[in-house]
């Protein structure tokens, strides 16, 4: 540059100006046909999806329904080396291939399929000579409750496991017991607690006298 007059190097930095001038004017406009905003216009739409996305809750598993089963108590009954040799005996068709055998399915222990109560009463009067529950695990049913104490009936209410005995006294026939002893049953550890005793005494029910007792 030490060639160059002082008017040959006025007019080059006025090319020189005039050049960042229309660098500026092309930038200003490349910025104007986006809006004015340029790589901004696509954060906030990125934004408010991913809080759309999180805001949005997750439905909560439903509880699974028990499995419904159908069970041969006669068979189970039969095969469980739980229940006594005398039930075993006794447990025999009363017409054709009818046992007699009571048989309710229902959520007791919490597992994931029915839990199966089986009451085994002799023919001709139908007394309850044993009263058992089975629990579905690994594929087969174990015996979780037994009672062979007649006259005995074992039921399903609103999830607790409600045991009926007849009490008789020396005198009593089988047809008119004196009383009864109803026991509660809960699912607590793996195994059945009583949690309520109450005993219903027949002989002052003629008069509307009865008083259970706890």
């Amino acid at each position: 540059m030490r060639g160059l007059t002082d008017s040959g190097r006025g007019t080059l930095q006025a090319a020189y100006t005039a050049m960042a001038v229309l660098a500026a004017l092309a930038l200003f406009a490349s910025a104007c046909g986006t809006g004015g905003t340029g790589a901004r216009d696509e954060g906030p739409a990125h934004a408010d999806s991913v809080l759309g996305a999180a805001a949005t809750p997750t439905a909560s598993p439903m509880p699974s329904p028990s499995k419904t089963v159908h069970v041969d108590a006669a068979k189970l009954v039969k095969d469980d080396p739980m229940v006594s040799a005398e039930v075993k005996h006794g447990l025999k068709p009363c017409v054709a291939d009818k046992y007699p055998i009571e048989v309710s399915y229902g959520r007791l222990t919490g597992g994931y399929s029915d839990d199966v109560v089986v009451n085994v009463l002799t023919c001709g009067d139908e007394i309850g000579v044993g009263s058992y529950v089975y629990r579905e695990h690994g594929g087969r049913y174990e015996n979780v409750f037994r009672t062979e104490e007649p006259p005995v009936y074992a039921e399903i209410d609103r999830g607790d496991l409600v045991v009926t005995k007849q009490v008789y006294q020396k005198d009593d026939p089988m047809t008119s017991p004196s009383g009864e002893i109803v026991t509660t049953y809960i699912w607590a550890s793996g195994h059945f607690v009583k949690r309520f005793i109450t005993r219903n005494d027949y002989s002052n029910a003629v008069g509307g006298d009865a008083t259970p007792s706890s």
